[in-house]
């Protein structure tokens, strides 16, 4: 096979549950943002009662805590990956449930003090609202509008960018929840992809990029970057992340 093949077929062969992303060393790197969303998760958690991880992926986040609450709970919709959260938080004592990411949260009103999310793919503003308590807080990190347009645009041709995962209207539609927005922060970061397996991965990972990416059909595209990368160097692209942290009033 020719180098472009090797590498399609190496990307195309990398098991993509979980959100484990150690694959990526030496192939792609992702600038980080400056906030630290994992270590503000440790320091809120180690203050919880009963806390809950939306959305947990293989539980890789949730599972750097140092002190993981009485009453520590995860959500997760994609079967391969349940399966992975639960073997990766077992030692945390967390209990890993299936839900699905848009729907209503399967748990009684006012059960958690903490709810943290990485990367939703979608946020039920009005159910987290409805499973705070009082004074409950909610911390997340999510993706921001045209997060790797670049890379979306290469594969895809010139794409509209929606305006659906703005900070603004995740403030609103917190504050449309009951809840009040204590803090806001944005970050664009430098993306770099050192040759075309890592771009195959990524997109079969983190499928919103590129939606229902698959080898074959954009083969021409994909060779189109391999063939940029090998003349210019790593494809650059930026993610857009933003935090967020809200909190449900005391009564």
């Amino acid at each position: 096979m020719t180098t472009f093949e090797s590498l399609l077929a190496e990307g195309a062969a990398v098991p993509v549950e979980g959100w484990d992303f150690s694959w990526f060393a030496g192939r792609a790197t992702e600038e980080r943002p400056p906030w630290g969303y994992a270590r503000m998760v440790g320091e809120r958690m180690a203050t919880a009662a009963v806390a809950l991880d939306l959305q947990t992926g293989g539980g890789e986040v949730l599972a750097t805590i140092r002190t993981a609450p009485g009453v520590l709970v995860a959500t997760e919709s994609w079967p391969p990956n349940l399966a992975v959260a639960r073997r990766t938080l077992a030692p945390l004592g967390a209990t890993v449930v299936a839900a699905a990411d848009g729907g209503e949260l399967p748990f009684a009103a006012e059960s958690f003090d903490l709810v943290v999310s990485r990367h939703p793919v979608t946020t039920r503003w009005d159910e987290i609202g409805r499973v705070l308590r009082p004074g409950g807080t909610y911390l997340s990190q999510q993706v921001g509008v045209g997060s790797v347009r670049e890379l979306t645009d290469a594969v895809m041709g010139p794409q509209p960018v929606g305006q659906g995962r703005s900070p603004g209207r995740a403030v609103a539609a917190a504050e449309a929840a009951g809840l009040e927005v204590v803090d806001l922060r944005e970050a664009s970061l430098r993306m770099e992809f050192g040759d075309v397996a890592a771009v195959v991965v990524f997109l079969r990972k983190v499928i919103w990029i590129v939606p229902g990416f698959t080898v074959d059909a954009y083969r021409s595209s994909l060779a189109a970057l391999h063939a940029r990368i090998e003349a210019e160097g790593p494809f650059v692209a930026h993610s857009t992340r933003f935090l967020i942290e809200a909190r449900r009033p005391a009564r």
